[in-house]
Parts: structure tokens; sequence; C-alpha cells
């Protein structure tokens, strides 16, 4: 694992500096995408993309560990947990974004029939796999649920996504709609705290703890933090392909600083009031739970739905081309059928996030050999 370790290490140093190397040789170029949408939008739709159940359930149970061991000592449990969902992390989109507004039209390398190949297997298989944790986790998450209601509800969730993908204003409508409903969960959950204005502020404080050790979290702090950082990178081409069309005209520089900060306010504010609930030892309503699950739901379907879109048009599966019944009975068969046969694989996020950092070189390498290309696009 220490291997692994390594070469993460290196992949998100190579992309930080990547970064930074765009903000300044394409300083002046404007990022316009094909559907271009306001900024919030923009937002929304990222974050509920490229966000699942995880990110509304998880924390409550993180904390006490991140409290136990000692690899995590060097500060608090609320900036632990904010390390691994919030701010930097949301910096690799940042890269993938910009290529495939700027770079990718002109490039043209995910056209390439290996690299479209390898790129969709990724989107597939990362989307049944969301699936299969949403399946795995569900006792979890609803205590007692009888087997049958399980496969049930996973079924409908993926059928959900699939209907959803059948037109891109289905997926931007349900994204805007979720993202306000998790905004109306924020503001439900600090009511029903009772923690108020003036220990929310304290409990928030608690988050300077990340700001101040933002360094130690570009390595893998141990391999639970290494999942999440492979889960980012798993994620970050589909991802940044997928929402690069809402782009709406703006500078490299104005598109991080909008990536890093924007989407980092409303984690940081549920996980400040969670985190609150955690140290005060509250019990939730029940009510509050069942709202917690639906949109944590709604997040997962959210995140299948854009996946599905993407993977349909790169592969030419779409609706237009198939019709509606077909299309939706193609791809809710592959998408449930894989989270079905993972039950009997021994797959990990850790091996689909080191395929897509394989993918990243070939890419590096591609761009490095087509440079002359792109002297027209900079300044």
């Amino acid at each position: 694992m220490q291997s692994a370790h390594i070469i993460l290490t290196a992949a998100i140093l190579i992309t930080l500096t990547t970064s930074m190397f765009l903000i300044l040789w394409f300083r002046k170029t404007l990022l316009v995408g094909e559907q271009p949408s306001r900024l919030m939008a923009f937002i929304a739709i990222l974050f509920t993309s490229g966000l699942d159940v995880g990110l509304i359930l998880f924390p409550l149970t993180e904390f006490p560990v991140y409290d136990a061991e000692s690899p995590y000592g060097f500060t608090n449990p609320l900036a632990i947990e904010f390390g691994f969902w919030g701010f930097l992390v949301w910096g690799f989109y940042f890269l993938t974004t910009f290529y495939f507004c700027v770079l990718e039209p002109r490039l043209k390398l995910f056209e390439i029939i290996w690299v479209k190949l390898l790129n969709n297997l990724v989107i597939i298989a990362t989307c049944a796999f969301t699936g299969f944790l949403f399946f795995s986790y569900l006792p979890d998450y609803i205590v007692g649920i009888p087997e049958y209601a399980r496969y049930g509800l996973v079924a409908a969730v993926v059928l959900t996504a699939v209907v959803s993908s059948t037109d891109i204003r289905f997926v931007i409508w349900l994204s805007l709609g979720s993202f306000l409903l998790f905004i109306t969960l924020i503001i439900a959950m600090l009511i029903e705290s009772g923690m108020g204005f003036e220990n929310f502020v304290q409990s928030g404080q608690y988050l300077g703890g990340y700001f101040a050790n933002l360094h130690r979290f570009v390595s893998p702090l141990t391999d639970y933090h290494a999942f999440y950082l492979f889960w980012w990178f798993a994620w970050s081409i589909m991802i940044g392909q997928f929402v690069a069309r809402f782009v709406g005209g703006l500078r490299p520089w104005q598109l991080l600083v909008a990536l890093l900060i924007l989407p980092s306010i409303p984690i940081a504010l549920w996980f400040s009031i969670l985190f609150f609930v955690h140290s005060q030892e509250i019990q939730l309503t029940a009510l509050l739970q069942i709202a917690m699950i639906v949109v944590g739901i709604i997040f997962v379907i959210n995140s299948l739905d854009s996946l599905t879109r993407l993977y349909s048009e790169n592969l030419n599966l779409t609706v237009e081309r198939l019709g509606g019944p077909l299309y939706i009975t193609v791809h809710w068969g592959l998408l449930f059928g894989l989270i079905l046969l993972y039950q009997f694989t021994p797959l990990k996020i850790e091996w689909i996030g080191m395929v897509v950092i394989f993918l990243y070189a070939c890419i590096y390498a591609l761009i490095f050999q087509r440079r002359k290309q792109l002297a027209a696009v900079a300044f």
C-alpha cells in the first residue's frame, strides 16, 4: 500500500502544479462551455454530480474514528472530515474542467479510440460501483431494511437516474432541486440541534485546523484517507468532462477560486452542525434522519444520471439513437446488472483511481506530443 501512497502523492503534486501553470499560461483565456450557465447553477450541477450519500451520512460515523486514531491527532475531527471532502480536493475538478473546456476541442485526445474506450469503461465502472456502495451501505442508512426492499430501492434509484439522464434538462433541474434541498436540510438541522449562532461559530472555528495543516492533506494520512483521494481521482476526469459544458465565461483563476470555495461553503456549514451534534451527543429525530436519507438518495440519483448521460453520449447510445424505452432498458440493465455482479468481485475504488492516474499520464504524454497545436491558445 505504501507504493500506492507514493503514486497518489506524486499525482496530486503534479495536478496541483499543472493547475498553477494553466492559470498563468492561459490567464487571458475565457472558458465557455457548450451550454453556458450562471455560476451558481454550474456549482449546483458540479456539487450534486460529484457527491453522493456519503456527504450526508458519513461524518457522524467518522468523527469518533478521528477522535481515537493517532494519525489524525495533529488536529480535530471536524478539520479532518472537511479535509477529506472540501477545499483542496475540488482542485482536481479544475484541471479536468479546464481541459475539456479549452484543450479537448482542439486536441480531440478523448476521441482516440483506446482513450475513449478506457475513459468510458472507467465511467461505467465507477457509475455502477457508486450504486454498489449505496447498496452495500444501505442497511447502515436504513436499519432493519428487508433484503427485498434493499434490492428494490437500489433498482428504483438506478431506474430514476436513467430516466433523468434521457434529457439534460432533467439532470439540471434535479441538480438545482437537490442542492436547494440540501440547503434546506442544513437549516433544519441547525434549528433542530438548538446550537444557536454562538455555538455555530464556535463549532465552525475548528475548521481552522484544516487550513493550518493544509500541507498534510496533499499526501495520504492513512489508508482510509487514500481511499478518499483515489475516489476523487476516479471521479475527476468524468466530472470535468460533464460539467465543462456548463461553464459560463470564467477566467481560469476565477474557475479555480469558484471550485475551491463555493462547494466548500455548504460542506463546511453541514459538517460544523454535525460536529456539534456529535460532540453534544444529540439524538436526531426520526423525521430528520429520514430527511437525511432522502436527500442522500437524491444525491446518488444526481451522480448516476450525470454519469449515465456522459457515457451514453460518448458511446452514442443516446435516446435519439435507441429511442426512449430501449435507452432506459439498456442502461438500467447494464448498471443494475453490474451492481449485482460487484457483490462477487473484489473490485476496489483504489483500482479505478489508479487506472485514472494512468490515463492522466497518457494524456500528459499526448499533450506533450501535440504541444505545437496549443501555441495559438495561450495568452
